[in-house]
C-alpha cells in the first residue's frame, strides 16, 4: 500500500463531510488524515484527505467520489509537486531544570512556545510529518502531557490552482 493525498473540492453544505468519509469507510479504507476548510470561493470547501491504499482501489474510490452530488473536483497531490504541512500543539512537562533544554529544542525545530506555566510549556510546530515526528521523539523524554495534530493540508506548487474560477457549486432546485 502507498500513501496518497487527495485534494477534494466540495460544496460547502451540511452532511458533505459525512458522505465523503462514509464512502471511504464502506470500502474499508482508514483515513490517516483529514482537514476541511473554506476556499477563496465562499460556497466551496477543500478537503485534504490522506489515505494508504493500493492504486486500483484508490481509482475506484475516486470514481465513486466523483459521483457524489456535492463533489466538484478531485486531484491527487504528488508530494514533490505540492506543498504539504501539518500543525501540531504539544504540551510538555517543563520544570526549571529542563525548561532551557526544551526551549533550545523548540528553536532548533523552528517551532514556537505558545503557552508557559510553572509545570509545562505548550509548543506549536508546523511542517511535514517527518519533522513533527522528529520533534516528538526529542521531546518525549521530558514527558508529553498532551498532543493534537491538525491533519495534512496541501496545495499544488506553482501558479496553477484547482479552484480556478470555473469551479462553482451547481444550483439545484428542490
Amino acid at each position: 500500500m502507498s500513501r496518497h493525498t487527495l485534494s477534494v473540492l466540495v460544496e460547502n453544505k451540511p452532511g458533505v463531510l459525512a458522505r465523503v468519509a462514509s464512502l471511504f469507510s464502506r470500502r474499508g479504507f482508514n483515513i490517516e488524515s483529514l482537514a476541511v476548510g473554506p476556499t477563496e470561493i465562499a460556497e466551496v470547501s477543500r478537503m485534504t484527505i490522506v489515505v494508504s491504499v493500493d492504486e486500483l482501489p484508490l481509482e475506484q474510490v475516486t470514481k465513486q467520489l466523483n459521483k457524489l452530488i456535492n463533489v466538484l473536483k478531485i486531484v491527487e497531490l504528488e508530494p514533490d509537486m505540492s506543498v504539504q504541512r501539518e500543525i501540531m500543539l504539544v504540551k510538555v512537562r517543563a520544570d526549571t531544570e529542563s525548561r532551557s533544554h526544551i526551549l533550545e529544542t523548540v528553536q532548533l525545530f523552528r517551532a514556537k512556545v505558545v503557552d508557559v506555566s510553572p509545570e509545562a510549556v505548550t509548543i506549536e510546530a508546523t511542517g511535514k510529518t517527518d519533522k513533527l515526528l522528529a520533534l516528538l521523539k526529542v521531546l518525549e523524554p521530558f514527558g508529553i502531557k498532551e498532543l493534537v495534530k491538525s491533519g495534512m493540508v496541501a496545495v499544488g506548487r506553482g501558479p496553477r490552482s484547482i479552484t480556478d474560477r470555473s469551479v462553482r457549486p451547481v444550483e439545484r432546485s428542490a
